[in-house]
């Protein structure tokens, strides 16, 4: 009783905040909705533990500590280094390890390697804009003890993915394709732990000439040149789109996986990216993230027997007002609560991180901070959740068996305890 009290406090406290939305979208998102949120967070997120301490004595108190977590929260990383300022930048890399266990690193061919033969993965490297060379972003994911994705080997929309300098030619594509992905497992081996093997690859009638069955081959070089260690997933759809391109989305993963393709994931992703469009589901005139729609969605994706990655998501304020911040953040709540609660969610990844550091075209205040990398409350929000809400920290006792149980949250804690020699011992442990 007492934690479904503070459950209910924690969502009073973000709703009484939230100007601007309606009561239509309160509705929605009602009680009877967070309360099913709350017991399938409850069920497919936590693990029972039971914990042998031999040299402690009956009745020790035992101090539980989560210090990681198992489901991965994420962001893209593209404006590693390019803020205005030394402090600017030192507070975007500690996001990294304090709000984010997993960054998204950029690989697109395109700025990877706009000239042949010179690609861009030293420090040294020329700048392009959100695509910062590739091996300081990998040395500093390593000494963050960072989650890394490489996104993507291979783009499916010809002009957003490929090098001006590549050929029309589908042959010789092809064979610069499987150069390309032996090139990139040569050089970062296992240290990228997750790729993308090809990104958006559904439509690609309308999408430029590409080699044939290039999905299927891409993923066979990957599986070639890439260590057994390393995961690939798909990353296609958005989950607003309608229904029947995502359930073609799951016929092509299964087909993939039917010819022997390891596919270990499925992405999706997620884009608010117009102001207006946010405007009207705070409003509650636009269904299309409802939590039914949503579920929905991700028990389609399920039908793939594949965990998800909620793969890039932005959620757009309104306009950079306090009533538009606080939208927001009321959305970014619910969203986030329901994916977590999935039970085939295994990631989310946040594609934006500052205001103003989205491509040409999307919205300037779809950030967790804003453009002086002040916090909105959009992070205020996710800070909440993801190391508050969802960490478990607790102190209990040793029992006449010298166990201590617990229920927790899936993933490392630290243990700390006195022994029976009065020497204070903390033990590592994996809630699973």
């Amino acid at each position: 009783m007492r934690k479904l009290l503070m459950i209910c406090a924690s969502l009073m406290a973000v709703s009484a905040s939230a100007q601007g939305i309606s009561d239509k979208y309160r509705a929605i998102w009602g009680d009877s909705v967070q309360m099913s949120i709350d017991r399938q967070i409850e069920k497919n997120r936590k693990a029972d533990a039971v914990i042998r301490l031999k040299d402690a004595a009956v009745g020790t108190e035992v101090k539980v500590e989560q210090v990681s977590h198992e489901f991965i929260f994420g962001s893209n990383i593209f404006l590693y280094g390019q803020l205005d300022s030394p402090e600017k930048n030192r507070t975007y890399e500690a996001t990294f390890g304090e709000l984010f266990n997993s960054a998204t690193l950029p690989f697109y061919w395109k700025t990877l390697e706009p000239v042949k033969g010179q690609p861009r993965y030293a420090a040294e490297s020329p700048y392009e804009y959100r695509r910062p060379a590739t091996d300081p972003l990998v040395d500093f994911c390593e000494q963050k003890g960072l989650h890394m994705k490489g996104h993507a080997m291979i783009y499916g929309i010809r002009s957003w993915g490929h090098p001006t300098w590549m050929s029309d030619d589908r042959e010789v594509m092809e064979r610069e394709f499987e150069a390309h992905i032996k090139e990139l497992a040569k050089r970062y081996k296992g240290r990228i732990h997750n790729w993308d093997v090809v990104n958006e690859c559904l439509d690609q009638a309308n999408r430029g000439v590409m080699p044939d069955d290039y999905t299927y081959k891409s993923w066979s070089w990957a599986m070639k040149y890439f260590p057994k260690s390393v995961t690939f997933n798909s990353n296609e759809c958005d989950m607003r789109w309608d229904v029947k391109r995502i359930r073609r989305y799951v016929e092509i993963v299964r087909d993939l996986v039917d010819r022997g393709a390891r596919v270990d994931y499925m992405g999706i992703q997620m884009h608010i990216l117009r102001p207006k469009l946010a405007s009207a589901i705070a409003a509650g005139e636009s269904d299309v993230l409802n939590p039914d729609k949503i579920w929905q969605r991700l028990n389609i994706l399920s039908e793939a027997e594949r965990p998800i990655f909620i793969s890039e998501v932005t959620v757009s304020a309104t306009d950079d007002s306090e009533e538009g911040r606080a939208i927001q953040k009321m959305l970014a709540h619910n969203l986030y609560r329901i994916w977590f609660s999935h039970p085939q969610v295994a990631g989310v990844t946040w594609w934006n991180m500052v205001d103003g550091g989205a491509v040409a075209g999307e919205p300037s205040y779809s950030g967790l901070f804003d453009m002086n990398m002040k916090r909105k409350p959009s992070y205020e929000v996710l800070d909440n959740l993801i190391n508050h809400e969802w960490k478990t920290r607790l102190s209990t006792k040793v029992d006449a068996e010298r166990n201590i149980s617990f229920r927790g949250f899936r993933g490392d804690y630290k243990i700390t305890y006195t022994n029976r020699k009065g020497e204070s011992v903390t033990i590592d442990y994996k809630l699973q």
